[in-house]
């Protein structure tokens, strides 16, 4: 088991003040999530969700007016996480400011939102939920979850329809947000339902299936079955926004989501991606940190006793490095 000893908020990844200056250069005023994953060419990915440029009101504002943009997709090669996570360039309008990356469709969805990415030799893969629409805080419904794919670096993406977890009216489907992992000859997904009340489930496939959910093996409870329906929960819920990793200095998968009965960003541990997984630890509590929710790991540092992390807060709007040290429990 891994534990926490300490939890620091470094500073801002997004929005005034930011290292990278976000909001004058990329018109990133305010935005979410920030989930990383290595490019493979030196740098980190950077995806967010909904975002605004200036104008924007308090807390998010909804589509249709400041700026707004599905999704944006930034770079950073920062190595010093202890000074800061700055990002250093966009995927870019033709003014420099950051563009939509993810393309949506106007009438049949709110909103395009990533879950998790995976660059695999050199081709870049998201997974995403469509949401049709917004409800009471930490619930929506989505149409479907899916992977985005992107063959020139992040710089244009296309959504295969073949590539999706359709969300049945009569069944709240397991796999609506998800985050990916490679490990041996397959890639991973863990994933939950819409909104933040499910439980935690797990799939895998090898890198050429990705873009067939038919090709994904679901973890049943004992082995890999062809059959979503026969999908188990690897623990229960309730499991919100997730990131998962392997931290090579443990020996443990490390998994972070949001847990709103425990109000807070937790840390679960597991020597197997099928578990048992430890009951984990709230490492970010929202007593402090009121509505925060994502907590997305950065991948360059798996490996040492300080962990970094990108927290956004639904009050300011943006994302926040974090770093809580670890030790073995």
């Amino acid at each position: 088991m891994v534990r926490v000893t300490e939890t620091t908020r470094i500073g801002p990844v997004t929005g005034p003040g930011s290292p990278g200056r976000t909001d004058e250069r990329f018109a990133i005023h305010g935005t979410d999530l920030g989930i990383v994953w290595d490019a493979g060419d030196g740098r980190v990915c950077v995806l967010f969700g909904d975002t605004f440029g200036a104008g924007r009101a308090a807390h998010g504002a909804g589509p249709g007016h400041a700026d707004w943009r599905c999704n944006v997709l930034a770079f950073s090669g920062t190595r010093d996480l202890g000074a800061g996570l700055a990002l250093d360039d966009v995927v870019a309008r033709g003014d420099g400011t950051a563009a939509q990356v993810l393309p949506s469709e106007p009438g049949h969805e709110v909103t395009v939102i990533p879950n998790g990415g995976i660059a695999l030799d050199g081709t870049h893969y998201v997974h995403y939920m469509s949401v049709r629409e917004w409800g009471e805080p930490g619930r929506w419904r989505t149409d479907h979850a899916g992977v985005a794919v992107s063959d020139d670096g992040g710089r244009t993406w296309r959504r295969p329809r073949s590539a999706r977890w359709k969300n049945r009216w009569w069944r709240d489907d397991p796999f609506q947000i998800g985050a990916f992992v490679r490990s041996g000859g397959y890639v991973y997904l863990f994933s939950t339902t819409q909104g933040r009340s499910g439980d935690g489930y797990l799939a895998r496939v090898r890198p050429d299936g990705i873009l067939h959910p038919d090709r994904y093996g679901y973890w049943d409870g004992t082995g890999w079955g062809g059959r979503q329906s026969a999908a188990a929960p690897v623990f229960t819920g309730p499991v919100g926004e997730m990131s998962l990793g392997y931290h090579s200095g443990f020996d443990r998968w490390l998994l972070m989501h949001l847990d709103e009965s425990r109000k807070g960003l937790v840390l679960r541990s597991a020597e197997e991606l099928t578990g048992p997984w430890s009951a984990g630890e709230v490492v970010v509590p929202a007593a402090e940190h009121p509505a925060v929710y994502g907590g997305y790991l950065h991948p360059w540092s798996l490996d040492g006793p300080d962990l970094y992390y990108l927290v956004s807060q639904w009050g300011p709007y943006n994302v926040f490095l974090t770093r809580s040290r670890l030790a073995a429990g």
